[in-house]
């Protein structure tokens, strides 16, 4: 993502390459692991979190749907995830005030994909491996590697929003 600091708010993007899942559940658990000093499961610094979680993988598919969920149910956890490097959240919805001051202050961005598209959305999912809280069900940790994925730039890492 050597350009993100170049992507504007209303800008299409296609991201190949690697995104984690994660949801409310999961984003708790990180919050409390980096407040009490534990190792996270994934590494945040240069990631992408995709607020998903994909529904049971059909036989002979690579995952269930994955549709974007509601973003501002992690606004609280995200402006932390961001100080500790996270470069990139995808979901759908706007954002929380503080949410788009933290993601122009560590030089961020916000992706909003296409919400009830789930079924579409997995055909750009090339590879799927549960990474951590394996006990979260759909809500578990998941790294996916995705090809052309299509992305809209809600919020650039300079505050620019689709939403203004």
């Amino acid at each position: 993502m050597k350009k993100i600091n170049t992507l504007k708010a209303g800008q299409e993007f296609f991201l190949s390459g690697t995104i984690y899942t994660a949801r409310d559940q999961a984003h708790k658990r990180l919050v409390e692991a980096i407040k009490s000093g534990k190792r996270l499961p994934i590494e945040l610094e240069g990631a992408i979190i995709y607020y998903c979680g994909p529904t049971q993988t059909p036989k002979g598919k690579i995952i269930g749907s994955c549709g974007p969920t509601t973003s501002s149910r992690m606004d609280a956890f995200a402006p932390l995830l961001l100080a500790k490097g996270l470069k990139a959240m995808i979901g759908k919805g706007a954002r929380s005030k503080e949410v788009k001051e933290a993601i122009r202050k560590y030089k961020g961005v916000y992706f909003v994909t296409y919400a009830g598209c789930g079924a579409l959305l997995s055909k750009y999912v090339k590879k799927v491996e549960v990474v951590a809280y394996r006990d979260l069900g759909p809500e578990a940790i998941l790294k996916l590697e995705v090809k052309d994925f299509p992305l809209i730039v809600a919020i650039d890492a300079n505050g620019g929003s689709i939403y203004d």
